[in-house]
């Protein structure tokens, strides 16, 4: 598994694509109202908004996405880093948050590789 984060709107489906010659018919497009497991796909892209159906559902994040893993280890999983600015006052977004720091702490443990980018720019830290 390959692990890409970075803020909102700095590239990181295009930089994707681009990098492993994929196009969008290989993406799952993850949905902050579907917490059903993410798979089949090349890409699994804003699995921040799986995070959040999970936390919704008042699921345990940790163990789902440790299915996730085991069923898609040759994704490329891009997750948008929300953990930069003002914590929410709302304990719903607050555990999100959480559950999103925890999530990229876990994928990055378990990828072969993980970027980050930053104003279009990649780096790799993994």
């Amino acid at each position: 598994m390959i692990l890409v984060f970075g803020g909102a709107y700095q590239g990181k489906l295009a930089y994707t694509l681009e990098r492993f010659g994929l196009t969008r018919d290989d993406v799952y497009y993850c949905d902050e109202k579907n917490n059903a497991l993410p798979e089949n796909k090349k890409i699994i892209y804003e699995i921040d908004k799986w995070i959040f159906a999970l936390v919704k559902a008042n699921s345990n994040v940790d163990e789902v996405l440790g299915q996730f893993i085991k069923s898609n280890g040759e994704a490329v999983v891009i997750c948008n880093d929300i953990s930069c600015g003002v914590v929410p006052a709302d304990p719903q977004l607050r555990a999100w948050r959480e559950a999103v720091g925890r999530s990229m702490a876990q994928l990055s443990r378990t990828a072969t590789e993980v970027v980050r980018l930053f104003c279009g720019i990649a780096t790799g830290l993994k």
